[in-house]
């Protein structure tokens, strides 16, 4: 994956040798380092040697099957956040379920077609990396609001002062903003130049995922648009992206 990173580990737990075998050689033909395990006590000796960017567990397998196994790696503080394909020859939408509510990130039937499920992989493990790196960049940026570090955003003509939680326009004009729209253009400065999903911001705001007929942070946004953008009807500045969420693209400066 050209994504910044050097490698990328995938950890193939099934049974089954001889498919375990040929998906190993496609995924190491598409420049995947990859490790094998036969069983349950093969999969926690392979994370021990080397901890993958994404496991492919097969749900039928004897003695522990992949279900009980995703539901002990989630149970794991170190392993809880690994991301996890399921793979079944099964085909019912009960085992589906089950897969995706024990945490598995992906679901795949057998059989499959390797290219999709080589682009269910590399979306899985994009998606790992983007949310990591996301909370990494979060913890960083709310370190430094919470020991009072940073005093103001600049960005574009605009200010955010954030000791006094007022915006300020070019003309050095303060305009009052509401607890909540400051602190939803506050999250959105620190994250600038980056996409936020609608999940990510109402988890901000309000500590929870969006619903699918919450309305809320579109209404921030429109609130924030009618006080920074010239034309509402094609902002500039505050971007939406259709199916993945919001992009706040300014020139941002720190001050501390």
């Amino acid at each position: 994956m050209n994504d910044g990173h050097s490698e990328t580990h995938v950890l193939v737990v099934d049974d089954d040798d001889a498919i375990r075998e040929l998906l190993c050689d496609f995924l190491q033909d598409n420049q995947l380092t990859t490790h094998q395990a036969a069983n349950h006590a093969q999969m926690w000796l392979a994370l021990q040697q080397q901890t993958p960017d994404v496991i492919i567990l097969d749900i039928n397998m004897p003695q522990r099957n992949g279900i009980e196994l995703c539901r002990e790696l989630r149970e794991s503080p170190k392993y809880r956040l690994l991301p996890i394909i399921m793979l079944t020859a099964r085909t019912s939408s009960l085992d589906t379920i089950m897969g995706l509510e024990t945490g598995a990130d992906d679901y795949v039937a057998k059989p499959f077609e390797p290219l999709e499920l080589l682009s269910r992989i590399r979306s899985v493990i994009r998606r790992s990396r983007m949310q990591s790196d996301y909370q990494a960049g979060k913890k960083a940026n709310d370190e430094a609001v919470d020991s009072g570090i940073l005093r103001v955003i600049e960005f574009n003509e605009w200010k955010l002062d954030i000791q006094n939680r007022t915006l300020i326009d070019q003309s050095n004009t303060s305009i009052p903003l509401s607890n909540a729209e400051f602190k939803f253009l506050r999250f959105m400065l620190l994250h600038a130049n980056r996409t936020l999903s609608r999940d990510q911001l109402m988890e901000e705001m309000h500590g929870r995922e969006a619903g699918p007929f919450d309305r809320s942070i579109d209404l921030q946004i429109s609130r924030l648009r009618q006080k920074l953008e010239v034309d509402t009807k094609n902002p500039s500045m505050i971007k939406t992206l259709r199916n993945e969420g919001y992009l706040l693209t300014a020139d941002v400066r720190y001050l501390k």
